[in-house]
């Protein structure tokens, strides 16, 4: 008879390994989409090695929920004075794929300030740098699955993958799940974005309503009076609704 720490320990094994089913039909990127140029260095021209995945490259390590600290979730709140441009709230909630929250989820996210310019020193866009933005956050979800940050609208900037080329608007999302090989990444888009058409991270996934779920949703809601403008960005894991991630990209062809 299988005794009760080994049916635990299979329990355990098969809810960490169900984050690695196969995403629905045209919801995910290619690795290798010739208009978004970085991929035709960067993807793969071989088939993958598929690694079998035991209990501990999903159970663990954990990084990062022992350091959040209050601030942490304010982007607006990390520098030592206002930083400029225009307030926003983002929240949401990250779901799986039967709509159930996930709790206790760390969310990092990271963005371009106001002018369109990232903190970072290989960044030399000619915008200016706001020495009061830091431009990163993290938070947990709680037990219903809920986040929020309080943040500013990034700027658009030029990305040089083609002629003229411009990035939407944009906020990078990070999920960590029970260890750093269930990480997952995507990006927020902001609704009515004129560029979004002709940007190739964004129209590298086939199926325009998986496309659509990239974009955030303006919300009264979360909108705090005279301060800054409110909007839901859900995320869900797997299912039908999946939320397009960069690092469940499909094999060329």
């Amino acid at each position: 008879m299988t005794s009760r720490p080994q049916n635990l320990q299979k329990n355990l094994r098969t809810e960490a390994l169900a984050g690695y089913r196969k995403p629905d039909r045209d919801t995910q990127p290619d690795y290798y989409y010739p208009p978004y140029a970085s991929t035709v260095k960067r993807s793969p021209s071989q088939p993958l090695v598929i690694l079998p995945t035991t209990l501990s490259e999903v159970t663990g390590p954990l990084f990062g929920y022992d350091v959040i600290k209050a601030n942490d979730s304010d982007l607006t709140k990390q520098g030592n004075g206002d930083p400029i441009g225009e307030r926003i709230v983002v929240s949401g909630r990250v779901l799986d794929g039967n709509a159930r929250p996930v709790a206790n989820t760390l969310i990092e996210v990271w963005q371009a300030n106001s002018a369109g310019r990232y903190p970072h020193r290989r960044d030399n866009h000619n915008a200016p740098v706001d020495p009061n933005f830091p431009g990163c956050g993290r938070t947990l979800t709680d037990t219903q699955g809920h986040y929020r940050f309080v943040t500013i609208r990034p700027g658009e900037y030029p990305w040089r993958n083609h002629y003229n080329a411009w990035r939407p608007a944009h906020i990078h999302f990070s999920l960590f799940g029970a260890a750093f090989a269930t990480r997952l990444v995507t990006q927020m888009y902001f609704p009515g974005d004129p560029l979004l058409e002709y940007d190739p991270m964004y129209t590298s996934i086939p199926n325009e309503r998986a496309r659509q779920r990239l974009v955030s949703t303006f919300d009264w809601e979360t909108t705090i009076p005279e301060q800054a403008l409110g909007y839901k960005f859900d995320i869900v894991l797997r299912g039908r609704d999946e939320t397009p991630f960069e690092n469940d990209m499909k094999l060329p062809g």
